[in-house]
Order: structure tokens, then sequence, then C-alpha cells
């Protein structure tokens, strides 16, 4: 018996391609995503995207950041602000802003404290200052902040430089958050922050959704409920063609993987899965 169910769409990518002048990155990129219902639990969605480098990723990911406009295609998602009672909130074109976006770099305010970077990353909510003050505290403790928040990044450690990053931009999207390679050059400690980083935001909101690529196979099977690889497809005469796309999806929900506590022989098979499918393209 399944363990979840689907409903309404919360990510919709249709034909996208992306040119800078003559030079063809993306193209015919499709997928859908839609919200995932686990009965007595608040459950985000986590999307991993693998590849190789240089295969478009992070022209993607600029996409659906709403940072770049596609050349072809459009890309929607819920606009949380049209939502009507309990209603699903219809789809609406990505904007700039809509979506937080986590550079490898973790670029913080230098002459901000961590609450008032917080307070900035709040800025544009209708909510009251009393209630964002609360949402604020609330964030703080539960991501382990909160002794640290009149302090400012160059008094913090790597760690929680890093839960501070994403944190600005989980307070400032409307439950959209794409992470670029966030495991990059961590050690085994900062690796569990971002695990459990991860785990706040998709326990945070039935929408939240979670957008990352890394080149670490395993923590992409581990952490995702939903995986692409984009890379070059094969033509007829078995030549790669030079323009990427999605080449592979794997439903980590389907194949009975996702939200697992171990790392399991079937998280395994599929990760010699996902390889040979990098490997292709």
């Amino acid at each position: 018996m399944p363990t979840y169910q689907h409903a309404e769409t919360i990510l919709e990518v249709k034909d996208v391609g992306v040119a800078y002048g003559d030079k063809q990155i993306i193209e015919h990129i499709n997928f859908t995503e839609q919200d995932v219902l686990r009965e007595g639990r608040v459950q985000g969605q986590t999307i991993a995207f693998v590849g190789r480098s240089g295969r478009g990723k992070s022209t993607l990911f600029r996409s659906l950041a709403g940072l770049e406009k596609p050349t072809t295609g459009s890309i929607r998602l819920s606009d949380i602000d049209a939502q009507v009672g309990d209603d699903h909130p219809p789809l609406r074109p990505v904007r700039e802003g809509d979506v937080g976006f986590v550079s490898q770099r973790y670029v913080l305010f230098r002459h901000k404290t961590i609450e008032q970077a917080m307070e900035f990353a709040m800025r544009r909510s209708k909510q009251s200052e009393a209630e964002k003050k609360a949402i604020i505290d609330e964030h703080l403790r539960d991501w382990g902040l909160d002794a640290v928040r009149h302090q400012y990044p160059n008094e913090l450690s790597g760690g929680q430089r890093q839960r501070t990053a994403i944190l600005e931009q989980v307070l400032s999207s409307t439950n959209y958050i794409i992470m670029d390679e966030p495991f990059s050059g961590l050690d085994v400690g900062n690796i569990e922050n971002v695990r459990n980083a991860f785990r706040l935001i998709n326990l945070s909101h039935e929408l939240a959704t979670i957008i990352f690529c890394t080149h670490d196979i395993e923590l992409a099977v581990e952490l995702a409920d939903s995986l692409y690889v984009i890379g070059y497809p094969t033509k007829e005469n078995g030549e790669l063609h030079n323009v990427a796309t999605l080449t592979d999806h794997f439903d980590l929900k389907e194949r009975g993987v996702a939200w697992k506590d171990q790392f399991s022989p079937e998280h395994q098979v599929l990760v010699e899965e996902v390889k040979q499918a990098i490997l292709r393209s």
C-alpha cells in the first residue's frame, strides 16, 4: 500500500530552453512536481538534479529562481498570495524573489546581526511586526541560532554562517528554495547541519520545496524524493547532442526509498543506476 498521495501541481516546467546568442545551453526541459501528502505529518518536497559539470544545471537553476527569463517555454509555481481558504493555490509564472537561492559561497550581510538579517529577509511579508518577530524567534531556536542572534557573520562558525544563509532564503521566499551544491567542500559535521536544514524546511509547510544539485550521488539519493539527471541525450547514431536536457527521472517515492532514516541496500542500487545514467549523458 502506498504511504503517500499526490495532490495538486506545485511546479510546472514546460519546454524550457535558454540560449545566449547563438549558443543554446538547455532545451526541451519538461517536468511537473506535485504536492506530496503523507498521513499524520507535514511533508515538503525535495527535488535533486545531478549531472556532469557544464551540462546547464546553473542555467536551469537561475531560470527556476526567476533570475533569468528562458528563451522558450514557461515555469509556473504555486501562488501563495492568491490562495483562498484551504484551497490549493493556483499556479502563476515564477518571478524574481519567489524562490530563495543559496549559492555555494553563503554570502551574508557583513554589517547586520543575524537577527537583523532575518528581519530584512521578511521585509516584504504582509504579517505584523509581532508576527514576524514570533516567526524569527521560532526559526532561530529551531535552527540552533538563538544564542548568536546578536552576533555578526564574522563572529560565527562556518556551520552557523551556512545555516544563517539558508534560513535567510527560507524566510524571504514563498516556500521554494534552491541550493547550488550545498554539500561542496563541507566536513562531516556541516554536512549533517545541511541534512538537518533540509528536514526543518520539509517540516515547515506542505508546499515547502527544496531544489538542489550535487555531485554526491549518495546524498542526492538519500535526501531527495524526486531526482532528475540533466545531460546530453544520445542521437540515433550513438553520438551525444551538444545541448543539455533532462535525460532521466527517478521517483524515489515510487521506489519506496524516500524519507528513510537509514541508507539501505535499495538506496545503493539506485545510486548505481543514477551513476550509469550520468555516464550515458
